[in-house]
Order: C-alpha cells, then sequence, then structure tokens
C-alpha cells in the first residue's frame, strides 16, 4: 500500500515519526554495541537532526512522537512494577525510600531558589533524581503547566541524569567497598540513589548476585511511587491556578496506576508484561528521540552552570541521606 493511500492524518504524521523511530533504532544499537545509555545516544543523534524540527513534513510527526507516545510510553511502563516487588523490601525500607524521595524533591526546591531557577526546574530535577531518571522527569513534565522554558529544561534533565547515572554505575561500587559496606547495604545504596533503571542494574550486579537484586528491588520501589509523586504535583500545580475544583488528572497518570494494579494483581501474564515493558522501551526512546529533534542545541547551552549546580547538589544531597540511613540501620539492610 502506497503512503498516498493512508488516511490524511496517517500521511501528515509519517514522515516525523519515521524520523523518529529510526534515530531510536540508531540510538538502540549503538547501546547495545558500545554499551552506553540509550536515551543520551537519542538525545544527541536526535540533536544533530534539529533542522528538521520545523518542516512541514516532519513537523506534525515530531510532535507527535514527543507527546502522545511519550505518555503512552508511561503507560505501559506500570508494567514493570508489582506489589510484590514492593513487599520484598519491607516497611522499613519502604518509608526510608519514599521520605529519601520525598526530602531529595523538597531540596531541590531549595537549591532551585539559591541558584535562581525556576520551580518547574526544581520539580523536573528533584523528581528525576529522587525517582527514575528520565522517564520521571519526562512524566512530570506532562503533568506540570508548560511554559518556553519547559522543553529545553527537560532535555537538559535527562542529558544531565543519564550522564550522572553512567558516572554513578563506575563510581558507586568502588566506592562502597572501599568503604567496606555489605552486599546487600551496597545494594540498597546503588537502588536508592542510581537515576536509571539500566545503570542500577549494571551497578548492583557488578558487585554480587545479591546486591544487584537488592538494587532492582529498590529501584522498582521508587518507580511505584512515581504514579504517587504525579498526582500530588498535577494537585498542586492546578490547584493555584483554576481552583481544586478544577483539577483532572491527566489520563495517562491514570492509565499508568491501572495498569500497575493490573499487573500487581496478576491480571496481566508475565508473558504479555514483558512485551509491555519491551513495548515501554521503545516508545520512551522515540520520544526522546522526537524531543532532540525539536531541541536547539544552542539554547542548550545558554542554560548555564546553574542548571548543573542544581542537578549536582541534589544527587550528592540523596546520595548523603540514602549512606546515613543505611548507616543508622533505617533502610534495614
Amino acid at each position: 500500500m502506497a503512503i498516498s493511500d493512508l488516511p490524511a492524518r496517517t500521511r501528515s504524521l509519517f514522515p516525523g515519526l519515521l524520523l523518529a523511530l529510526t534515530i531510536a533504532a540508531a540510538a538502540k544499537f549503538l547501546s547495545e554495541h558500545y554499551a552506553a545509555p540509550v536515551m543520551l545516544f537519542a538525545l544527541l543523534i536526535g540533536m544533530a537532526f534539529n533542522f528538521m524540527a520545523d518542516q512541514e513534513r516532519t513537523a506534525e510527526g515530531v510532535v507527535f512522537a514527543s507527546k502522545t507516545l511519550l505518555r503512552l510510553g508511561i503507560v505501559l511502563l506500570g508494567a514493570r512494577i508489582t506489589l510484590g516487588d514492593i513487599a520484598g523490601i519491607g516497611t522499613s525500607g519502604l518509608v526510608t525510600v519514599a521520605s529519601l524521595m520525598a526530602l531529595t524533591i523538597g531540596f531541590g526546591f531549595i537549591c532551585a531558589k539559591l541558584f535562581s531557577r525556576g520551580w518547574r526546574f526544581a520539580i523536573l530535577t528533584g523528581g528525576a533524581v529522587a525517582i527514575c531518571g528520565a522517564s520521571a522527569a519526562l512524566a512530570l513534565a506532562a503533568v506540570i503547566p508548560g511554559n518556553d522554558k519547559t522543553e529545553r529544561n527537560v532535555l537538559f534533565t535527562v542529558v544531565a541524569v543519564t550522564t550522572l547515572s553512567t558516572i554513578a554505575m563506575i563510581i558507586y561500587p568502588v566506592l562502597f567497598g572501599l568503604a567496606g559496606l555489605s552486599d546487600a547495604q551496597s545494594g540498597f545504596l546503588i537502588g536508592a540513589t542510581v537515576h536509571d533503571v539500566a545503570q542500577v542494574v549494571g551497578a548492583g550486579y557488578s558487585i554480587s548476585t545479591e546486591a544487584g537484586d537488592t538494587a532492582t528491588i529498590v529501584k522498582l520501589l521508587r518507580v511505584t511511587l512515581l504514579p504517587v509523586v504525579l498526582i500530588i504535583v498535577a494537585l498542586s500545580t492546578a490547584r493555584g491556578g483554576s481552583g481544586f475544583s478544577q483539577v483532572r488528572l491527566p489520563l495517562f497518570v491514570v492509565g499508568f496506576a491501572a495498569v500497575t494494579i493490573a499487573n500487581s494483581t496478576g491480571l496481566i501474564p508475565a508473558q504479555i508484561a514483558a512485551l509491555l515493558v519491551d513495548a515501554s522501551s521503545w516508545l520512551l526512546v522515540i520520544a526522546i528521540s522526537a524531543l532532540g529533534v525539536r531541541t536547539n542545541m544552542k539554547a542548550m547551552l545558554d542554560l548555564g552552570w546553574r542548571h548543573v549546580a542544581v542537578v549536582v547538589a541534589e544527587t550528592v544531597f540523596l546520595l548523603g541521606l540514602a549512606w546515613a540511613a543505611v548507616a543508622t540501620g533505617l533502610a534495614g539492610v
């Protein structure tokens, strides 16, 4: 079937979607062959095609990929989580992880104030550092009211947390080993502090199977709390504008929670859940690729050192809190 035979809406979206999909496929290939974060590759390659962001043929499809496919990818991300994962951590671990997340997000507002950044940037970076890196940044960006700086702040946050995650994946196992921490303690710290799931897995299992299992479970617990944070942020940001009675949760937040509950209660077979997680991974990479295409590199560079300082300070703050929790026994490991 020729492209001319497709419905008008599909024809208008096809070139931009094909561009984003091609970039995503290239990013996946490079990531698998050169052991580097796929999100970072997708962003960098996408930025190289920024000249196509405003072209008539590709613009509509690129916007669709960066928004609609992003939301669908977040919904399917719920298939990664089960209540059994949470139960394995225990009450003390759950309370500790939730507290670490809340304090880190709160600290983000303090950092943003100190470095003259806005509250939207505080939510994006604090949430990305506290929860699950790039995925959290994308989800939070879809909830908070946008402005003319939102897209470049989102892209900066994704680049920053992905880069810091990669650095942490290399440094943290060595650091924790030199400190004489047990495998369980090291696993908890990795799961509670490293931003992206892939780097958590890489760092945890580089120490031992026990450390890797613990790190993965703690990390999934952080991901599990993402819809809770999204709901709180959606209600909080809407309340100041149109009144609490006018608040409407985004459908993708409801969908994320529904998929999470369905997966937790066994309504989604394991094989289907695995397919949904893979689909989510592809959709998020495609969305990041499209966001990269829409990103002007000069605008990113104009953000300055204060943006970097905020994310680094939040990362160090989270590590210090988590280490204190392990040292005092609050983490339960």
